[in-house]
């Protein structure tokens, strides 16, 4: 069927004829006589499989293709191969290294963590696809790596590559085996012996190692450049460079103590990554949004009594109540009549999308930046199920390890800033969402009563930063209306809790 498709429809088209022997006598040949004619021609076209390759031979065609039923993967050169970094999401161009879980000559199996990277979303461990060794690393953490970019070179046998062999490939250059030598010839070593060899104009390839699988290591390079007499004793030259070092800072200190008498201080650069580029992106283009921001004072005297009980009846030890899981429910109680603040802006088409699901995100402040995972469906989800998930977010973000499904796809932000400090905060948008809610602490206030007497009541400022091309301020006070009701009387939310 292939060699058919390959006959009628290419064969006729490409001005080339496969000419049947004729006289002037002779009739037209048809499309049958061309099939029997080459009926030869085809079974003479295929040799039988061996080493599950077989080869195509079509006439007046110049080159020979061989095809292996196995994936194709890297061309390789003397069982070297790249492995770069692999697209870890969508959208994501380029991650920050880490750190790295192996080092060169280390012994890699199948899946194994080879490196932490941090992408604008998350952070992801990059794993093996092959069994080998680690011939060398192209990157130190703290580099950004662009997408497909190697990351490290590996040995690996030549059967965990697949196959691939064209004719033309034998035209092509043969790899200096010779700049190969450091991951083939059995020459390890680390990047930072690397640059001692070279500062003393050492071939490395040279150096006799003395460590695992014959590493070489800083104390080789100084004993072959003793022995070559490119420096003195090693032993005198490490004393004399410790020397140097302590005498080094003993200045830098001395430095500082007068900068700082004299009121002189050093400007230090503190490069953005990972979160905190993400959030220079969004800031810049929420910015350009019109926003309209809608203040309400909540008395939480019933939620603190809640959620008082709440601890009280608590039999799961290590689980600690908040108000929080309690505001993000009756969140979403409040989401479920004024659906419009539960819905995304495309800009492009100029549509406002209803989100089906309340996925309330979160603003969290980590050591790595500002981030907002968020809880998928609340509107399904227990007062009991919420405080578990949101701990095990807040977990995950303090250990700098949020997936990208822990990131994306929120619909409404909450910002607690009051766990912090200050009473409210005027935020922005996090697009593509049309609303934000910044929450300030809760503190004791006076307020006064319809009969006039006085009383202490535990009053939250909210701040609810809204899309003003999507939510007008009649449906932001209203929805605020309807979310301050279920937080100051709990009992509507158990009412109407689903």
């Amino acid at each position: 069927m292939l060699c058919r498709r390959i006959l009628l429809k290419k064969v006729w088209n490409n001005g080339r004829r496969w000419l049947l022997p004729s006289s002037s006598l002779s009739p037209v040949p048809t499309t049958a006589d061309y099939k029997r004619h080459f009926s030869t021609h085809i079974m003479a076209a295929f040799s039988l499989p061996q080493n599950n390759q077989f080869t195509l031979k079509i006439p007046y065609m110049e080159n020979i293709c061989k095809f292996s039923s196995n994936a194709v993967a890297d061309l390789h050169t003397n069982g070297i191969v790249d492995v770069p970094l692999a697209q870890t999401g969508e959208g994501i161009a380029e991650c920050e290294l880490l750190k790295w879980f192996i080092q060169e000559g280390d012994e890699v199996e199948e899946f194994q963590p080879l490196c932490e990277v941090q992408s604008d979303k998350a952070t992801i461990e990059i794993t093996s696809r092959y069994k080998g060794r680690v011939a060398q690393v192209l990157h130190v953490p703290g580099n950004i790596v662009k997408v497909g970019e190697t990351l490290l070179k590996m040995a690996v046998e030549d059967t965990q590559v697949p196959l691939v062999t064209l004719s033309n490939l034998e035209n092509e250059k043969q790899p200096d085996t010779k700049s190969n030598k450091d991951f083939t010839g059995g020459v390890l070593s680390t990047p930072a012996v690397r640059n001692l060899a070279k500062e003393h104009g050492i071939n490395i390839n040279d150096v006799q190692g003395s460590g695992k699988d014959g590493r070489v290591l800083k104390e080789d390079v100084l004993k072959y450049a003793t022995q070559e007499g490119i420096i003195k004793d090693p032993l005198v030259t490490a004393t004399a460079t410790a020397d140097l070092v302590q005498l080094f800072h003993r200045e830098k200190s001395s430095l500082l103590e007068s900068a700082q008498v004299s009121g002189h201080y050093e400007d230090t650069i503190v490069p953005l990554r990972g979160f905190q580029r993400t959030m220079v992106k969004t800031m810049s283009m929420a910015a350009k949004v019109p926003h309209f921001h809608y203040v309400e004072e909540i008395d939480c005297d019933a939620l603190a009594e809640l959620k008082a009980s709440f601890q009280t009846n608590n039999l799961e030890p290590g689980l600690k109540f908040t108000f929080l899981p309690v505001l993000i429910k009756s969140l979403s109680m409040a989401l479920s009549k004024y659906p419009m603040v539960n819905s995304c802006f495309n800009e492009e088409s100029v549509e406002v999308i209803l989100r089906g699901s309340h996925n309330i995100g979160i603003a969290m402040a980590t050591p790595n930046g500002l981030v907002v995972p968020n809880i998928k469906n609340v509107q399904s989800l227990s007062i009991l199920e919420i405080t578990k998930e949101l701990s095990r977010l807040q977990q995950l973000s303090l250990d700098n390890k949020l997936s990208p499904a822990d990131i994306s796809g929120g619909t409404i932000t909450l910002s607690n800033i009051g766990a912090i400090g200050g009473k409210f905060g005027a935020p922005i948008v996090n697009l593509p969402e049309v609303a934000i809610i910044a929450m300030g602490r809760i503190q004791k206030l006076p307020r006064v009563a319809d009969d006039g007497d006085v009383y202490s009541a535990s009053i939250m400022t909210v701040n609810i930063g809204a899309d003003h091309r999507v939510l007008d301020g009649a449906i932001v006070a209203r929805f605020c209306n309807e979310w301050k009701r279920f937080i100051e009387k709990p009992e509507l939310l158990m009412l109407h809790m689903k």
